[in-house]
């Protein structure tokens, strides 16, 4: 399950920016410092990206640029949100997350019905594999479980949710920089879930 890279250089000529924008973007913290990859080629030492983060990330700068700072993108792009405390009322309001999911997380995380940036992300996660169909509800219990043990680390580092099932009996796992995860044989992988991306995706929500 390797992600698949591309180099530097095929990168600049096919989203078609320069050597300047890219790393005045990673000096803005538009593109997170891990996914600079340093490998050893035949002709020295070359930098490579997870191409399809990297790709989707280019073009959402791209895209909101006009309309956004290089700054507040870089807001929008971190991973933790400030003094930012919503209800369980205003978060259905605005169509954030569901009030099935909601539910279902305060049955878990008993800490009250005012949620900040790091709750809301929790309760989101669950409710976007909620409403894919592709966990249950019991399985949402568990991943709520794992969120919350490790909201720490999910808030400094970019991690990816994976969700497996082998023999009716489900897993999840929260893989941290991880450029490559092994299954053993026989082990359905049912979800993989960048939670980078979600952050962003709420952000965009709650903006």
């Amino acid at each position: 399950m390797s992600e698949e890279l591309i180099s530097k250089k095929e990168l600049l000529d096919l989203a078609g920016i320069s050597y300047g924008q890219l790393y005045r973007w990673k000096r803005k913290d538009l593109i997170p410092e891990e996914w600079f990859i340093r490998k050893s080629t035949f002709t020295g030492q070359e930098t490579f990206f997870p191409k399809e983060k990297i790709l989707k990330r280019i073009e959402k700068i791209q895209t909101m640029k006009e309309n956004l700072s290089l700054d507040e993108l870089a807001n929008m792009f971190s991973p933790s949100v400030t003094d930012l405390q919503l209800s369980a009322e205003e978060l259905v309001k605005r169509n954030t997350v569901s009030q099935t999911a909601i539910n279902l997380y305060l049955d878990i995380e008993k800490n009250g019905p005012d949620f900040n940036f790091s709750r809301i992300l929790e309760i989101y996660v669950l409710d976007k594999l909620l409403q894919s169909g592709e966990v249950n509800l019991e399985e949402g219990r568990m991943i709520v479980q794992l969120l919350v043990a490790n909201r720490t680390t999910i808030k400094q580092k970019s991690g990816e949710l994976v969700i497996t099932r082998k023999l009716g009996v489900s897993s999840c796992l929260l893989a941290i920089n991880a450029e490559s995860i092994h299954f053993e044989t026989g082990t359905k992988v049912v979800s993989r879930l960048p939670l980078m991306g979600c952050m962003e995706e709420l952000k965009a929500k709650l903006l």
